[in-house]
């Protein structure tokens, strides 16, 4: 028997999948400051690093083979392989590998990883299509302006609700990417993110599976056929973003437009994008930090009998596996991040290995770590008290973590960071040459050369 549902929602929204078409189709190239140009090259770079480093992954092998099950053509490159499949294949993939070791960038308001999405999708649209670097420059700062604005709106209700907010709204950020890129006109960008709007991605229950780097591979691919769709005339709602029954009021009770709408065009949400210096879940690197500081400090994990840990509830709520049987779930353990910390003074993707994780020193080190909720503290502080074995205490207490907007992480760490991931894959004289292909790719006449330097030389 049909009934009427009464749902209560907001009819007098504004017109925000129009007013986000009009500033993904118009906006001037390069219409922003300098420092905003620097950060998407750093985002860029950053991304890069990451997708290339996790190539080699179980979960990479797993997604190619799958698919290479559909005979893809060879339209576009999987980052850090010899392989070519399709560009939509290719967005996959590189989606998947750019966030595998969760090491990629974060816009520390929302936790979105808006690079992986965004870029994947773009990268692969303009090797295929031939588009100078400042186009994907461009692209990438409108791209990861609509995926965060949308998110901007929607936090923490949305996040709250399970939703995993980088799949979700990195949907609408790569389809308003890939619209720019392809130059489509402001009513096929409205239906580009009208298709992408019925297509979000992700909960968080995945969180510690390899369909946790899914998420913005999936992004990637369903915005890149959203915006190829919208080319070719398919239609969607002009409304699908805020209308009652639209994207934003369904998955979310918190909907404030004025995020969206506010200084769009004047302030740019990659600005406030931020980089990882450890390879886990953001709210694991305060307790990192601050564990690498006691061993600064002379703390030894021989001289350990107890770590007190005082972090916000949100911390154990997405962090709190005690015991993470591999390293996939390690990137979810804030008892191991401590562990990481202590005893190497820096927790980059070797240290959330599995052969580490499941090491018996690294087990019986994170027992010793008890963590309270203390919600005075806020969600990217950690304080942290470390009991010797002598009866003395030795504590730390971080306010802000290196990585954070407060404490970026510098050129130079960046540039370490990469060489980290890149070397084993590429070797240390090719990724230099990546490396300095990103910082000037705002400059190139295509991506070539970075695809080039990011393929492994035949043997």
């Amino acid at each position: 028997m049909a009934r009427n549902t009464q749902v209560t929602a907001d009819h007098n929204a504004p017109a925000v999948t129009q007013i986000l078409a009009r500033f993904v189709a118009t906006h001037p190239s390069k219409g922003w400051s300098d420092a905003v140009d620097l950060e998407a090259h750093r985002t860029f770079m950053n991304w890069l690093g990451c997708a290339v480093g996790a190539t080699g992954h179980e979960a990479a092998d797993a997604a190619l083979a799958a698919v290479q099950v559909l005979q893809p053509a060879a339209q576009a490159s999987v980052l850090g392989r010899s392989t070519k499949v399709d560009m939509a294949s290719a967005a996959l993939l590189n989606g998947i590998t750019s966030h595998t070791f969760d090491f990629d960038d974060t816009h520390l308001k929302t936790i979105i990883h808006p690079a992986g999405p965004v870029a994947s999708a773009i990268l692969a649209l303009a090797e295929h299509q031939q588009c100078s670097g400042r186009e994907v420059i461009d692209a990438l700062v409108i791209g990861i302006d609509v995926a965060c604005r949308v998110g901007n709106a929607m936090y923490p209700d949305h996040y709250d609700r399970g939703w995993h907010i980088t799949g979700s709204t990195g949907t609408l950020g790569a389809a308003a990417a890939c619209a720019r890129l392809l130059k489509l006109n402001e009513q096929q960008t409205a239906m580009a993110l009208g298709i992408a709007a019925s297509q979000p991605i992700g909960m968080r229950e995945q969180f510690g599976t390899m369909t946790k780097p899914f998420h913005p591979g999936a992004a990637a691919r369903a915005g890149l056929m959203s915006a190829l769709l919208a080319q070719q005339g398919f239609t969607a709602s002009p409304k699908a973003l805020e209308a009652p029954r639209g994207m934003m009021q369904t998955v979310s009770i918190k909907n404030d437009w004025r995020e969206i709408t506010h200084e769009l065009g004047e302030r740019f949400e990659i600005s406030f994008n931020s980089y990882k210096p450890f390879a886990c879940g953001i709210v694991i690197h305060p307790s990192i930090d601050a564990c690498a500081q006691l061993r600064a400090k002379g703390v030894r994990p021989e001289q350990v009998q107890r770590i007190d840990l005082r972090v916000h509830s949100l911390v154990l709520e997405l962090t709190g596996k005690k015991e993470p049987v591999d390293g996939l779930q390690a990137k979810f353990s804030v008892y191991h991040g401590c562990a990481a910390g202590l005893t190497f003074g820096y927790a980059a993707e070797e240290e959330f290995s599995d052969h580490i994780v499941t090491r018996d020193d690294m087990v019986a080190l994170r027992r010793k770590v008890v963590a309270t909720v203390d919600d005075s503290i806020d969600e990217a502080s950690a304080d942290v008290t470390a009991t010797l074995t002598d009866g003395s205490t030795v504590h730390v207490f971080v306010e802000h973590a290196i990585g954070s907007l407060q404490n970026p992480m510098t050129q130079a760490l960046l540039e370490g960071k990469f060489h980290g991931l890149s070397d084993p894959v590429l070797g240390q004289a090719q990724t230099t040459e990546l490396i300095q292909a990103c910082w000037a790719i705002g400059q190139a006449a295509n991506v070539q050369s970075i695809i080039q330097l990011a393929t492994p030389k035949a043997a």
